[in-house]
C-alpha cells in the first residue's frame, strides 16, 4: 500500500496500451505500467508523445490533512530500468491553507519500482500470448 490505498490496475485509461504501441513517442509497457500504477490518484495530463503523466492532488483515506501528487517521466522507446522517474509531491493543511513539505525520497523510489515491475509483467504477459 502506498499513501493509505491498494492500486486497481483496471481503472487506468486504455491509452498506450501494449498490444498497439503504434504513436508513442516512448516505450508501451513503461507508459501503461506508469498509468496503471497511478491510477489511484487522480489524472490530471498524460502526454503519450512527450512521455509526461501529471496526477491531480490526492489525499489518502483518513488523512484530510495531507495530500499528495505525482509527475511522471517515461523517457525513451526502450524497457529500461532508467526509463522512468517521478517525481512526489506533498502538502500539509495548516489552518485554511496548504503548505509544501518534504517527500522521502524512498517514496519516488517505491513508485518507480513498481511502475518497472507491472512493465516487465505487461511485456510477459504480451510475448507469452
Amino acid at each position: 500500500m502506498l499513501f493509505g490505498t491498494s492500486r486497481n490496475s483496471s481503472a487506468a485509461a486504455d491509452a498506450g496500451a501494449p498490444s498497439g504501441g503504434a504513436g508513442l513517442g516512448v516505450n508501451a509497457y513503461l507508459w501503461r505500467a506508469t498509468l496503471d500504477t497511478l491510477s489511484f490518484m487522480p489524472l490530471a495530463s498524460a502526454d503519450p508523445f512527450g512521455g509526461v503523466i501529471i496526477t491531480d492532488w490526492y489525499s489518502p483515506p483518513g488523512a484530510t490533512a495531507e495530500r499528495f501528487k505525482a509527475t511522471a517521466y517515461v523517457m525513451g522507446r526502450q524497457l529500461r530500468s532508467d526509463g522512468v522517474r517521478v517525481s512526489v509531491f506533498r502538502q500539509v493543511r495548516q489552518g485554511n491553507n496548504w503548505t509544501d513539505a518534504l517527500v522521502t525520497p524512498a517514496t519516488a523510489a517505491e513508485l518507480e519500482d513498481r511502475v518497472l515491475a507491472r512493465a516487465r509483467e505487461l511485456r510477459s504477459q504480451n510475448t507469452g500470448s
